[in-house]
């Protein structure tokens, strides 16, 4: 499993970035009440700068950075006690220190650092503690479509009439494949505002054709 003691498997950011927008766009199908959503992703962040964000609504986040340098990961789980800040980042490119000791890192905290660059690959400062709960945010960047269909089916379905979410249409959009209607309405029929979703298909930066 994904964690700060096995991040090897993560992917590398351009992998990783083109999953985030994935999610960000499954996450707009699957809830178009944005209060709902678990992941959302900003092209525009700042200048030459991306954001992914997940955020459960009860306090646990991850923030990751993309830049031309590569990525970072700021990770923060309310039940685990915060280490020393200098210790999780220690090694940290100087490209990722303002997001590390800037805002809106440095309100929300930080429980486990990760960050990647071509010439290095993943590397992370100092873990003291294994358990940290790295693997609790970590584990959707598995690049496994059934992941992110067994939580979505969990988390969006129970307790609903909506079929469950086939995997194998998750993995289209894994793969970038532009969106369709019928590949929407593969998720759910019918959808209530298809203005609102091709505005948020064009601010996460993600291909379609509704037409």
């Amino acid at each position: 499993m994904l964690s700060t003691q096995n991040y090897a498997a993560l992917p590398a950011a351009p992998a990783l970035q083109r999953l985030c927008q994935a999610l960000a766009v499954l996450d707009a199908i699957n809830s178009q009440d944005p209060e709902y959503r678990y992941f959302t992703y900003d092209p525009l962040w700042d200048a030459q700068e991306q954001l992914f964000e997940m955020n459960d609504g009860e306090g646990d986040q991850l923030l990751v950075l993309f830049r031309p340098e590569g990525c970072c990961i700021n990770g923060l789980l309310q039940e685990y006690d915060q280490p020393d800040k200098a210790q999780v980042t220690r090694g940290l490119p100087e490209a990722f220190e303002e997001f590390m000791f800037g805002e809106p890192v440095n309100s929300l905290g930080t429980t486990f650092c990760l960050w990647y660059t071509p010439a290095h690959g993943w590397q992370t400062g100092v873990v003291e503690d294994e358990d940290d709960g790295s693997e609790e945010l970590l584990f959707i960047f598995d690049g496994q479509p059934e992941t992110y269909a067994d939580w979505a089916n969990e988390y969006f379905i129970e307790d609903t009439d909506r079929d469950p979410i086939d995997a194998a249409d998750v993995a289209r959009i894994y793969q970038h494949e532009p969106l369709t209607r019928e590949l929407v309405q593969a998720f759910i029929d019918p959808l209530e505002d298809w203005n609102q979703l091709e505005n948020d298909l064009q601010e996460i930066g993600y291909p379609y054709n509704f037409r």
